[in-house]
């Protein structure tokens, strides 16, 4: 996924499916390096990982 796609999903008001590793996640924030973002696995909101956005997919 690239920095534009996650500002997308960021301002949209759609529940968009992403995962990270499998697992099916919530994207929070995009970092200010513009190549990680801030996500919680979904079920967990207070378990943050900060990961690189190329390995975020879209379903």
């Amino acid at each position: 996924m690239d920095a534009n796609r996650v500002k997308q999903i960021l301002s949209s008001s759609a529940d968009i499916h992403v995962e990270y590793n499998g697992a099916n996640v919530w994207i929070d924030s995009l970092n200010e390096d513009g190549s990680t973002a801030r996500v919680f696995l979904r079920g967990r909101p207070n378990d943050p990982s900060d990961v690189n956005i190329a390995e975020l997919r879209e379903l």
